[in-house]
């Protein structure tokens, strides 16, 4: 009769204990894995939806502790806190609806332009106050104009996660102030979201293993900055302006594609391992290869490679489009750099490199004029064709 009692007991109080431990928050600290944790720095925090409807929160704090949180539910006042990797640069963000951009968008007063800022916080912030976009407590200051990233946060640098919360924060910012921020993919994001982590920092797949899973699953499509990624277009117009991470090839002009069906059918296999996406289908496969808007180099390289387009067939392309010049990024140049007397800019620079040199790192556009810009501001304007 005893051990009846004692089992009924139990039945009933272990649904309140399954309820207290769902809000309970696991740390893994420097005691439990001394032998590695001096890789951990400040990261996330990374948001993942349950199938039961819990909201599971993980962040690396500034001593290397991972707290690992599930929530039944987001309170209404949820608040997001994110730091550099060195607890610097501290700003909040709260949730909001994700969906994706019109493809087709009017240019604003002002467009700053920006590329492959590769999780250096510290770089996107300099350049980004240095001109107004954002101020002292980075927060969106730039009204009603417009700030373009043409792909590739992931890699290379401490601060991923950072960067995609700062981008975040500010698109519900300007869209307050009647502005826009337009996150664009580059070939990173696929990448790293493909399990493809050989320019990632050691610290993401160390936080990754600790968690028992892959790296790429902190971004999927069940996460909040997963969603978000989900939904970035890959090439964008802006007025006469057309964006894209690495170029337009004289094959996808062969093709005669639509701009709104290459951003859906990208997104729809961007979760994909790579093998799965070539898989998937062979126009899938032909838009994530050299030849596709994500990796392809020949406006930007004249080598046998990636098949340098021929003046006459930009031409074609851009009247497709009914655009003037495109903007890219993808390839490292010194300094931003004009091609096919400036129809073609490319802006992607060693960021670092040009940030310690004081050299060119953006683009500000304002009606039919393109400035070089910097962490000083305005260095140059850029002459362009007409």
């Amino acid at each position: 009769m005893k051990k009846t009692n004692r089992h009924s007991i139990f039945v009933m109080v272990l649904p309140a204990i399954m309820v207290l431990l769902s809000m309970c928050s696991i740390t893994i600290t420097a005691k439990d894995h001394d032998h590695d944790n001096h890789h951990l720095s400040c990261d996330g925090p990374y948001v993942i939806y349950q199938p039961n409807g819990g909201v599971r929160v993980i962040n690396v704090t500034e001593t290397g502790v991972v707290k690992d949180t599930v929530y039944a539910a987001l309170p209404d006042d949820f608040t997001l806190h994110v730091a550099d990797h060195k607890g610097n640069y501290a700003f909040d963000v709260k949730l909001h609806p994700v969906v994706r951009q019109p493809w087709k968008q009017p240019q604003a007063p002002k467009t700053f332009i920006m590329s492959d800022p590769h999780g250096r916080l510290n770089l996107v912030v300099s350049l980004l106050q240095a001109n107004g976009v954002i101020d002292s407590q980075l927060r969106w200051a730039y009204g009603n104009n417009q700030l373009v990233i043409i792909g590739d946060v992931f890699d290379r640098g401490y601060d991923v996660p950072q960067i995609f919360w700062l981008f975040y924060k500010l698109e519900a910012e300007a869209a307050a102030c009647g502005g826009r921020v337009t996150m664009m993919l580059g070939n990173h994001e696929p990448m790293e979201l493909a399990g493809d982590m050989r320019y990632a920092k050691p610290k993401y797949k160390m936080l990754a293993d600790r968690l028992g899973m892959e790296y790429r699953h902190l971004f999927g499509p069940d996460t909040e900055l997963g969603r978000w990624l989900g939904v970035c277009n890959a090439i964008q117009v802006i007025g006469r302006n057309l964006f894209v991470h690495a170029g337009i090839s004289k094959e996808f002009y062969d093709r005669n594609l639509s701009i709104p069906m290459v951003n859906d059918t990208i997104s729809s296999v961007l979760f994909m391992k790579s093998k799965e996406r070539k898989a998937h289908s062979e126009f899938c496969k032909f838009l994530y290869g050299n030849r596709g808007p994500i990796w392809y180099r020949g406006l930007v390289l004249n080598d046998k490679k990636w098949s340098h387009l021929p003046s006459d067939s930009l031409d074609m392309v851009l009247r497709r489009y009914d655009v003037d010049r495109i903007f890219v990024g993808h390839t490292i140049f010194k300094d931003i750099k004009r091609f096919y007397n400036g129809r073609v800019i490319a802006v992607n620079v060693d960021n670092q490199e040009n940030y310690e040199h004081r050299r060119g790192r953006a683009v500000l556009m304002t009606d039919d004029k393109l400035f070089v810009v910097g962490d000083k501001g305005i260095k140059k304007q850029l002459k362009v064709k007409r």
